[in-house]
């Protein structure tokens, strides 16, 4: 050791041995790692220093391959072993090393998360997930490890009935900037998300968290040329959806599912028949007469139960157009009536489909179906109202309560109700008891009026000026100015 490093390094000797000794190290590591495995069964600490000393010069002579398997080793030594304190505390050391190697932590990470399974005490596997989450944190390299890990661990709270700390856990994972994770498995971790939120009750959240998803998501790209640019060092490469993530089809009717959820909690039953259509548009669903059909009566209740309006009156004749509703002849008949100009009779529909709403158990059964009999009552009163319109300028509002089956008081409230929402103009006499259907007219309209008879005026002038001009010419006499 006479002389300085500097000088090693330029010796020609030194230089050419560096190799040599190296594919030496590297041809003779799967061997050394096999034998401290087996000193491992009789002294482990032994086994693990010699490991450890292995590790630290694969790792500073940037050997990855030889690095990750011995990495591997010593996570095998100590999980064979049973000590899972010992196996925790040299995941931590290993990610902790100085200038340790991406590759080398991807390894022992993935090793360890194979382990995950076989542990049978739910609290040393929940301590080992806990371990890899602190060493994944933050990683780019290992996030695809650290989803998946967050998601076991989100199980196991869910499955030990800790409903709020597996959505808060679940909720710290901002999935949508894995970039190498496979989009079904994003959608399915995002939508896990959702479902824990709805779950907890926390329909805000939910509603925040479903809007990372859109419609766009669920349909089938075509297959990238083979000439696409390779993923650079930024862009890590997608990898394949761990076994068992549901396929995209799936992961759709699971969306719909929960956005019904929302929509169902906030009473939006425009959305949620919109949400249906989504569903009964689906292949799987649409090649099954008896999952359409079922798809399909929910979607004529709902239109039905939603408020009156430019969009709900589109999707109404948009659904009496659709074929497959002519299987279905008693929802053909109730969609046919609210699409046509005539008055429904409450308590005769009531009868007529009362076989139909006891089978929509969702929808007529439980703590919402009184709530829901009263805003179909509603939608009924609301249709009545509009056809009347259409046939009276002026009726009295005894003839208006006999019309709609319901008393003055009510008749009155309803009406008045509809003049708030500007879906119908009108004007109550209330002394006189005369419900007047003209109303108001706004300045813009009392503007356009003004305008149109001006110009039929100077209409009627021209035409007579050209008249008298014409006369003139066929008599030939002078008009004086």
């Amino acid at each position: 050791m006479g002389g300085t490093m500097d000088e090693m390094r330029l010796e020609p000797l030194a230089v050419e041995e560096a190799p040599k000794r190296g594919v030496v190290e590297n041809l003779e590591v799967d061997k050394l790692v096999a034998e401290y495995k087996t000193l491992a069964k009789t002294n482990l600490d032994e086994a693990l220093e010699k490991l450890l000393a292995l590790e630290k010069q694969q790792r500073l002579a940037a050997d990855m391959v030889a690095t990750k398997k011995v990495c591997i080793g010593i996570v095998q030594v100590c999980f064979f072993a049973g000590n899972y304190k010992l196996l925790n505390e040299h995941i931590v050391l290993l990610s902790k090393r100085r200038s340790q190697l991406k590759q080398a932590v991807v390894g022992f990470v993935q090793e360890a998360m194979a382990y995950i399974d076989q542990i049978k005490d739910l609290d040393a596997k929940i301590e080992l997930i806990s371990t890899l989450n602190t060493v994944t944190a933050g990683k780019i390299y290992v996030e695809v490890e650290r989803a998946r890990l967050v998601r076991q661990l989100v199980k196991i709270k869910e499955e030990t009935g800790d409903i709020q700390a597996a959505a808060d856990l679940i909720q710290e994972v901002a999935i949508e900037t894995y970039g190498a994770l496979a989009k079904t498995e994003k959608i399915f971790f995002i939508l896990e998300q959702v479902r824990l939120c709805l779950d907890c009750k926390d329909f805000v959240r939910g509603t925040i968290m479903s809007k990372k998803i859109s419609d766009r998501t669920f349909r089938e790209k075509e297959a990238p040329k083979t000439d696409d640019k390779k993923p650079t060092d930024q862009q890590m490469p997608e990898q394949a959806a761990l076994e068992g993530t549901p396929s995209l089809s799936e992961l759709k009717l699971r969306y719909y599912e929960l956005i019904i959820r929302i929509h169902i909690h906030n009473s939006d039953y425009l959305e949620i028949c919109r949400a249906y259509q989504s569903v009964f548009a689906d292949k799987a669903i649409s090649a099954d007469p008896a999952k359409w059909s079922e798809v399909l009566k929910k979607i004529c209740w709902y239109i039905v139960l939603a408020s009156n309006g430019v969009e709900q009156q589109t999707l109404l004749h948009t659904i009496a157009g659709e074929k497959k509703l002519g299987e279905l002849v008693k929802y053909h008949s109730l969609i046919k009536q609210f699409t046509t100009t005539e008055v429904i009779r409450w308590p005769i529909l009531k009868v007529k489909y009362e076989a139909e709403l006891a089978e929509v158990v969702e929808i007529f059964s439980g703590e919402a179906a009184t709530q829901r009999l009263a805003h179909l009552q509603q939608r009924v009163v609301e249709h009545n109202i509009l056809v009347i319109r259409k046939y009276y300028r002026r009726v009295t509002l005894v003839r208006l309560g006999e019309l709609l089956d319901l008393d003055l008081a009510t008749a009155e409230k309803h009406i008045s109700e509809m003049v708030v929402k500007k879906a119908v103009k009108a004007k109550i006499d209330r002394p006189a008891g005369i419900v007047d259907f003209v109303g108001k007219k706004d300045a813009a309209e009392v503007l356009d009026a003004w305008a149109g008879n001006i110009e039929r005026v100077l209409n009627l002038v021209d035409l007579s000026c050209h008249q008298i001009h014409k006369e003139a010419m066929t008599h030939k006499v002078p008009i004086g100015i």
